[in-house]
């Protein structure tokens, strides 16, 4: 039976001239991310949105350990986990061979898995209802966004009822790839589109491959493309199918045609069913700046990327997570002028960072000259016998969260290093006697104290456990982690002054 989404009751025309610290517009993953986040620390916020469900179709599915830890720390991580399909391996396919395999998490000592598949309309149900929970989300369906002032952070909304204004300290655009508010500003994207088009296909069957990232160059059953396989929850798989620059879309989007594509692919006596089609090309590419006025631009609103590599949804949940408490901060009174200014020098490069291994995969996964195909079939045929050659074979760098190595938030290290985690780096999560580090920490900053003390308001780990070797750490050894569990700075031994003064420099002062 297919899945029906759920259908959420249109909030009623509010009264015009209602001023709130922050409107999210926009109710998909990210903007439900960002307004739990800042709930959570105590900051109420509307959310807009123009429909009255979730999304439709699977799209982003593949969520990595990073985005599994922030969904951890907003109390839905566990549940994304639970329904959700883990996989940490992957296969690569040349033709009818499989060529090499690999596995994404190898070293133990993990909560959570590489990467758990679920589909982004399933995530978001569990962020609406927990968004609910706080009591400090207001979100408003069918509540469509049509006119706005950036620089006095005035919107006006649309109902069936009628139109209203309301003006936000802060306006948080995640609306999404068709961003309303990045076109009415006037906002371009700079950066590159790709003429190849790719079909998705969902279908719902009973198969025997195991829960692993499949992905084939050239395969028998598709000649002259690429083909790519996921394994969903509740017996859903997705299929990506390149197409070519030249192919008909809507032809293309034919059931009948598209059911032959994967009844190509898996065999005569197959029984499956078709749930969703969509055609896309690459996009990558992200706006100029990501701050205009009151305005904060966020996930696919402000950067696009292919979806090989799993680096859009991924990222959108980092925006938010880096985001969140920074406002937070500002709205408290406790950041300095620098705190909100950081949001663009830490996520621009992060996008950036995304963009470039995104175009690189694009560039292997479609050569566009026989030169360039001729590196890509070498490397492929290498790669079956000699492991030196996978790394050049590129079907998606999968994503990993981005060291924010040149944050003016950070404080540099004083003292020497050899490993560890430094500082812009994502927080690694450990065994910590009967739990795990990641939930041991404080929703505000910690302070990371490698002793044999115990008590707070430290947190302190033995200096011979497994943390303190992810950590590089020796006796002594101290480590403050922003909200966001990014390391802001570390220590062979504590001092509370160099702690007080990286504290400051990490609000922004």
């Amino acid at each position: 039976m297919a899945w029906t989404a759920p259908r959420y009751d249109p909030a009623p025309t509010a009264a015009s001239g209602r001023h709130h610290p922050i409107v999210v517009i926009g109710a998909g993953m990210v903007g439900l991310t960002v307004a739990l986040d800042l709930a959570q620390r105590g900051q109420p916020v509307v959310v807009l949105d123009d429909d009255d469900t979730v999304s439709f179709g699977s799209r982003a599915i593949c969520h990595a350990k990073r985005s599994l830890e922030i969904l951890a720390r907003l109390g839905i991580g566990q549940a994304v986990r639970a329904k959700g399909v883990t996989w940490n391996r992957g296969r690569v396919f040349f033709g009818a061979r499989e060529i090499y395999g690999f596995d994404l998490q190898a070293e133990a000592g993990h909560q959570f898995p590489a990467f758990v598949n679920l589909q982004q309309y399933h995530l978001e149900i569990l962020l609406v209802d927990a968004c609910r929970a706080t009591g400090l989300v207001d979100i408003r369906w069918k509540h469509a966004v049509t006119g706005i002032d950036a620089d006095a952070g005035l919107l006006t909304v649309t109902t069936k009822d009628g139109a209203y204004t309301l003006q936000a300290t802060h306006i948080l655009a995640a609306d999404g790839a068709r961003s309303f508010v990045r076109r009415a500003l006037g906002l371009p994207f700079t950066g590159t589109n790709f003429p190849d088009r790719f079909l998705i296909a969902d279908v719902t069957m009973e198969a025997v491959f195991p829960p692993e990232r499949w992905f084939w160059f050239e395969p028998d059953f598709h000649p002259g493309g690429s083909v790519l396989l996921h394994r969903q929850a509740d017996d859903l798989w997705r299929i990506d199918f390149q197409l070519g620059p030249d192919a008909d879309a809507e032809r293309e989007r034919d059931p009948d045609r598209v059911r032959a594509r994967v009844a190509a692919m898996l065999g005569p006596t197959a029984r499956f069913t078709l749930e969703w089609v969509s055609i896309y090309t690459f996009r990558c590419r992200r706006l100029e700046r990501f701050r205009h006025g009151r305005v904060i631009f966020l996930g696919d609103a402000a950067h696009q990327v292919s979806p090989f590599g799993a680096r859009g949804g991924n990222s959108g949940i980092q925006d938010a997570d880096n985001l969140a408490w920074k406002l937070d901060a500002c709205l408290r009174g406790l950041a300095g002028a620098d705190l909100l200014a950081s949001y663009e020098a830490e996520r621009i490069p992060a996008a950036d960072e995304n963009i470039r291994h995104s175009v690189r995969s694009t560039e292997f996964i479609a050569p566009k000259s026989p030169a360039t195909r001729a590196y890509r079939d070498a490397a492929l045929e290498l790669s079956a016998t000699l492991p030196f050659a996978r790394s050049m074979v590129n079907s998606g760098r999968l994503s990993r969260p981005t060291v924010l190595a040149a944050s003016p938030l950070n404080t540099p290290d004083s003292d020497p290093w050899s490993g560890g985690v430094p500082p812009g780096a994502a927080a690694e999560d450990a065994p910590l006697g009967d739990g795990w580090l990641l939930d041991a920490l404080n929703p505000g900053f910690t302070i990371l104290r490698f002793d044999t003390a115990d008590g707070r308001p430290h947190l302190f780990i033995p200096p011979d456990s497994p943390a303190a070797a992810r950590y590089a750490a020796t006796p002594g050894t101290t480590i403050l982690l922003r909200p966001d569990q990014h390391v802001a700075a570390r220590w062979r031994h504590f001092n509370p002054d160099l702690v007080a003064l990286a504290t400051r420099r990490a609000l922004g002062h």
